[in-house]
């Protein structure tokens, strides 16, 4: 789910850094971060995390055990963050995380995750999208677990009017043309979007049937999340006032 595993960035002004997302505390992250931190001459000051999944988050204690001046923050969520044994500092829209002489600015993006920030950097109009986009693929909204489409495409849409020049997401590479794929991103979801209703409209009525008709080709092992791909785009319908959950039948209102 990962893909070719996750980015965390060190950002460095006048021998202070900060790091965005915690990665899972993998002894070779933690080295890496050590190197990086030596050579610059720098210290950790703190972690910005932008969301409580466990690939962006649960590398927080051990990075914690060994820079222990570094502070940690995030959006909070209270469920995911106890998970994680330190000391979270809750940060909001709007919030400046201090690098030396510069800083980066939280943005509320959630829909990936109720919690999810991404953060921006106006001099260089570079943002730190966390699980927004990923080059190349598309973002599960785990609906079941506080994902919210309707949420996550105002969140692509707030990113693309705020006009980025770069954007780094925590898996795949560097995005070096956000309105493209942003624009992309947002063109996929209304797309799937017709495609549940085509297929309530075909008579399929649950959340199984729909994603099998809709998901024909994808490897069997990532049905669970074009389910929960799917969940997030009835409730999306559901409060847009276009489908109704009778006890797990769906169908168009």
């Amino acid at each position: 789910m990962t893909g070719s595993g996750n980015n965390t960035y060190l950002l460095v002004s006048r021998r202070e850094a900060a790091l965005v997302d915690a990665g899972v505390g993998h002894h070779d992250h933690l080295g890496d971060l050590r190197a990086a931190l030596d050579e610059t001459g720098a210290r950790l000051a703190r972690v910005a995390v932008t969301h409580g999944h466990p690939d962006h988050a649960s590398g927080a204690p051990a990075i914690a055990r060994a820079h222990p001046a570094a502070a940690f923050v995030k959006y909070p969520w209270a469920s995911e963050d106890a998970k994680y044994p330190v000391r979270w500092c809750a940060i909001d829209e709007g919030d400046e995380i201090g690098v030396g002489d510069a800083a980066i600015v939280a943005l509320r993006t959630p829909g990936h995750s109720p919690d999810h920030l991404s953060f921006w950097d106006d001099a260089s109009g570079a943002a730190y999208t966390g699980d927004l986009v990923v080059a190349g693929s598309s973002v599960m909204i785990h609906a079941s677990r506080g994902g919210h489409l309707g949420d996550y495409m105002a969140s692509l849409e707030r990113l693309l009017l705020l006009g980025p020049r770069v954007l780094y997401p925590a898996h795949g590479a560097r995005i070096d043309d956000p309105p493209k794929v942003l624009t992309e991103y947002l063109a996929h979801r209304r797309m799937r979007e017709r495609q549940v209703i085509e297929a309530l409209r075909a008579g399929h009525a649950d959340i199984d049937a729909i994603a099998g008709a809709i998901y024909r080709e994808v490897d069997p092992a990532l049905m669970p999340a074009a389910r929960e791909n799917v969940r997030a785009h009835l409730e999306k319908l559901r409060a847009d006032g276009v489908a109704v959950d009778d006890g797990g039948r769906w169908q168009l209102s």
